[in-house]
């Protein structure tokens, strides 16, 4: 019996003197999905702003979700719209804003002047991955097509959600529904109560700390109050329209491994954490995104 007490003994002491498992990390997900489960983000739907300093921010348009208004921003762009544009809000813990907000310049060729409220749309025809957790602002929140979205069975609608990075078209009051012309991003906790009330257009991919780090607006709402403080835009054009070798290239996490990542972003797999939360927001999931270099010549 002392024998046995004595091996038990040891075994035990051997196992807690062993390093604990490795837990597998949300990261570790990222850098181990297989090629298949990235999905390339077409150069038509990126919209690359260019500071007057150098620094450039890259936006992914969502199509799908607000085909008007992204029809009118890739026609603005191409029409030299933000060339010479300025940043002129930037709201602490809320959004960035740009545009020519005091400009007379008539609206190019091409731009619909009027768009329609494209602050939802039909669920139909979209590939839905559900988060599974409640949301405090719609009945079921997910992904598709790698954005994060809300939507509801019962009348079959779906909307992107005012995650941090999204960008969204500035408007005045209803019915105004903006051109696209003004454009904003969230730099803040997720302002959530702004989904279905404005059209968000896409999200910012790269370079967003060029817009993060402005300094803050003491106006109201964030604009500035000295004019010389707005940050000058030198241009804001196509990547598709950009020279092949100038055109930055971006992937974004979907499939299997996406949705493994999920999980894990859900119960905090990782050494730090004491206790799985057993949930996640949508909008703390964020997708991964990634660039990737052109293909050799």
């Amino acid at each position: 019996m002392r024998i046995i007490v004595a091996l038990l003994a040891a075994v035990s002491a051997a196992a807690m003197a062993a390093d604990p498992p490795a837990l597998k990390t949300p990261n570790d997900v990222v850098a181990g999905a297989p090629a298949k489960d990235w999905v390339a983000i077409p150069a038509g739907d990126l919209l690359q702003i260019e500071l007057a300093d150098g620094r450039k921010v890259v936006l992914q348009l969502a199509t799908q979700f607000a085909p008007v208004h992204v029809a009118n921003i890739k026609a603005l762009a191409r029409a030299g719209w933000w060339d010479g544009a300025k940043i002129y809000r930037v709201q602490d813990n809320y959004v960035v804003q740009w545009g020519n907000n005091e400009s007379d310049k008539p609206l190019p060729a091409g731009v619909v002047a009027k768009p329609p409220a494209e602050y939802s749309r039909s669920l139909k025809g979209l590939t839905v991955v559900p988060l599974g957790f409640p949301d405090a602002y719609a009945p079921a929140v997910g992904f598709s097509g790698g954005w994060p979205m809300a939507y509801d069975l019962k009348d079959e609608s779906a909307n992107l959600t005012h995650c941090y990075g999204m960008v969204g078209v500035g408007r005045d009051l209803s019915p105004d529904t903006g051109t696209g012309g003004e454009l904003y991003a969230v730099i803040g906790h997720a302002p959530r109560h702004l989904d279905r009330n404005i059209a968000v257009v896409g999200r910012v991919i790269s370079g967003f700390e060029a817009m993060t780090a402005l300094p803050r607006g003491t106006e109201a709402l964030g604009f500035y109050k000295d004019r010389s403080s707005d940050v000058p835009i030198k241009s804001a054009k196509l990547v598709s329209d950009l020279s092949p070798d100038a055109q930055p290239r971006f992937e974004y996490l979907a499939g299997d491994s996406f949705a493994e990542y999920v999980h894990l972003r859900a119960n905090r797999h990782d050494a730090f954490y004491i206790r799985p939360a057993g949930g996640v927001d949508v909008c703390n999931v964020g997708v991964p995104v990634r660039a990737v270099p052109a293909p050799a010549k």
